[in-house]
């Protein structure tokens, strides 16, 4: 069975082009890639799929997903999860560990495996907690769960307060050749907190979470990577202060990375004022300043990629009080138009756009994924970066319905996933 794509212009994030090329897909991989219109006569062609006017890009890959499945499956099920990875236009995503239970040991990171596998639609990995039962007191069995199949380690929901422990987790888990990913925030600066700390917060009347209690861990990690020469990757920064940390890191020439979420670059706390949960999130919704530097991060690669935290909830958790609601927002299906509007904005190019969203990620993760290339696996996506619509509650395939983004009008959009040469997603004309 040959798969011809034809008409598209692909984009290569390594090389920094936008070409148009068509082409073959044979037994799950890419065969050939070819000019436009130079394919010739090829028999047994099964399937043409016309991508004319549209952008043939490397399937994206999320580094930080959540999917509730074991334990809240009213929420999310990793195939809900993995259809709306698939709508959105990725073909890997990487799901934390703040799961009931917590994946802590090998059964739990198996069981996400074999429901990925069922689901058979995005590529589902696991990243298994740092901490047994998340709460930060002894390290679980990297090297097992390694074994088995996570790609990588995070508390992620819970930071990891106790700085010895977290330096023994970098060691530990470099060895066993696993990403930690760290969620920084100093909790007892944040606790209580519902939004961020200022002008905002003063004048609705909502308890802060001031920015230093992400920029202190921040700082922490930088040091703990100074001290013991392994990597660390700072999850969902979302402060002017942890960019410039971070800038300052890469010029020391330590291992560190980091990642937004298209939040962060969106939106700021000003959106608060009508007490919408949906814009309730942690870290929270942060200063105008805040988003410039975010976007000035992205620009000179000082952030490495763009993850979704995708994040669903339930109505019943959010359609309460404002202090009450759950944190957290959906986030697969709309991080690519949002992130498509940074290239409108001139802040990066679609292919260094797409290598954020794509290729940095399955770098992080020591993953298949993010370039198309003659003998790698089919994994792309088809999109149209002209569509214009407004995102409604029938566009999405999660669950949960917890976006901020309802309503509003979008520019972008998938029209197709496939992932190992199979069709995952298809958009309806």
């Amino acid at each position: 069975m040959i798969t011809l794509i034809k008409g598209g212009s692909v984009v290569n994030p390594h090389a920094g082009t936008v070409e148009k090329r068509d082409l073959l897909i044979e037994k799950g991989k890419v065969s050939r890639i070819l000019p436009k219109g130079a394919l010739g006569e090829t028999p047994s062609i099964s399937t043409t799929l016309d991508a004319s006017g549209k952008m043939i890009i490397p399937g994206l890959v999320d580094v930080h997903t959540h999917l509730r499945e074991p334990g809240f499956e009213h929420k999310e099920t990793i195939a809900s999860g993995a259809m709306a990875a698939a709508a959105g236009g990725y073909c890997v995503i990487a799901c934390m560990p703040n799961t009931a239970p917590p994946n802590d040991c090998r059964s739990v990171t198996e069981f996400i495996l074999d429901q990925g596998k069922r689901a058979d639609k995005a590529r589902v990995y696991p990243i298994a907690a740092i901490s047994k039962g998340q709460k930060g007191e002894s390290l679980v069995d990297f090297c097992e769960l390694a074994s088995a199949g996570a790609v990588g380690v995070s508390d992620d929901g819970f930071p990891v307060l106790n700085s010895e422990l977290m330096r023994r987790a970098l060691e530990y888990a470099h060895y066993c050749g696993l990403t930690v990913i760290s969620h920084c925030e100093d909790q007892n600066l944040s606790r209580g907190g519902v939004m961020h700390e200022g002008e905002i917060s003063t004048r609705i009347g909502l308890p802060g979470i001031p920015g230093a209690s992400e920029d202190i861990f921040v700082y922490r990690e930088i040091s703990l990577a100074r001290l013991t020469r392994c990597p660390v990757h700072i999850a969902h920064v979302s402060t002017g202060a942890s960019v410039e940390l971070i800038r300052r890191a890469k010029d020391e020439g330590l291992p560190v990375t980091g990642e937004t979420a298209p939040h962060y670059f969106t939106l700021d706390h000003g959106v608060l004022v009508g007490y919408n949960t949906r814009f309730k999130v942690n870290p929270p919704l942060r200063t105008s300043d805040d988003v410039d530097q975010i976007k000035k991060g992205l620009s000179d690669g000082v952030i490495d990629m763009i993850a979704t935290d995708h994040a669903p909830h339930d109505s019943l958790e959010k359609e309460v009080e404002f202090d009450k609601a759950a944190f957290g927002m959906i986030g697969l299906q709309t991080a690519l138009p949002l992130t498509l509007d940074l290239v409108r904005e001139g802040i990066m190019t679609l292919p260094e756009a797409i290598k954020k969203l794509s290729s940095n990620g399955a770098a992080l993760l020591g993953v298949p994924g993010g370039e198309i290339k003659e003998g790698g696996n089919a994994d792309l996506a088809i999109i149209d970066t002209e569509y214009e619509y407004c995102f409604e509650e029938s566009d999405i395939f999660s669950k949960s319905m917890n976006s901020p983004f309802l309503g509003r009008m979008l520019k972008g959009r998938c029209d197709l996933t496939m992932v190992g040469g199979k069709i995952v997603y298809q958009r309806d004309t």
